[in-house]
């Protein structure tokens, strides 16, 4: 078992990150909730990991956050969410939003996903409620930092592909990210979380 890697990071390409750890690159799989609190390449960063093994692969998800981590490892014990599903959900929403949805019973917001159909959220709901118990309690408010430049085209060609990866159809994927205003966006990072949030609305 993998439980955390402390190293530099190599590259950033949503929904995966390459980091370096004493000469070895792994590649880590993270939600873009995880995307957003990392530091920029060539830092050093501590990722909590799951480690994953089937049959026909083996992959490392990761985390910045204890809480985003127990999220995740509940997500894929819900019968029929599997670790791409649980990714795709933390990329749309982050564990306070998630809270918020238990607290609600807000089956729409979470339907609003990609891969997340009618009865899948009301699953959620239903299973999640249980599970969560203790980290219900120990989520604080998510701060966000807004930047003030224009992306560029190639800032809105990384956001399409992350979204298609996060499961988006490339189609919805570009039409997302065209109904995005982007004029105080300079990020791929911020121009997906945006898209993902109009999503949800």
């Amino acid at each position: 078992m993998i439980e955390r890697l402390r190293g530099t990071i190599l590259a950033k390409q949503a929904p995966e990150v390459i980091v370096d750890v004493g000469g070895i690159g792994y590649e880590v799989r993270v939600p873009m909730t995880t995307i957003y609190q990392l530091p920029a390449i060539g830092e050093t960063t501590i990722l909590l990991t799951h480690f994953v093994v089937r049959e026909d692969a083996q992959q490392l998800y990761g985390f910045v956050r204890e809480i985003d981590r127990r999220l995740f490892r509940d997500l894929i014990k819900v019968n029929g969410v599997g670790p791409k599903l649980a990714l795709a959900i933390l990329s749309g929403m982050d564990t306070e939003q998630f809270a918020d949805c238990l607290n609600r019973n807000d089956v729409q917001a979470l339907v609003a996903l990609p891969g997340v159909g009618k009865k899948t959220g009301e699953r959620l709901l239903v299973e999640m409620r249980d599970k969560a118990g203790q980290w219900l309690s120990d989520v604080l408010p998510a701060e966000r930092a807004h930047s003030s430049q224009t992306p560029s085209v190639d800032v809105r060609g990384e956001a399409e592909q992350a979204l298609v990866a996060l499961g988006y159809k490339p189609t919805e994927a570009s039409r997302l990210i065209a109904a995005v205003d982007s004029g105080d966006i300079d990020s791929s990072e911020g121009l997906i979380r945006a898209a993902l949030q109009s999503a949800m609305r």
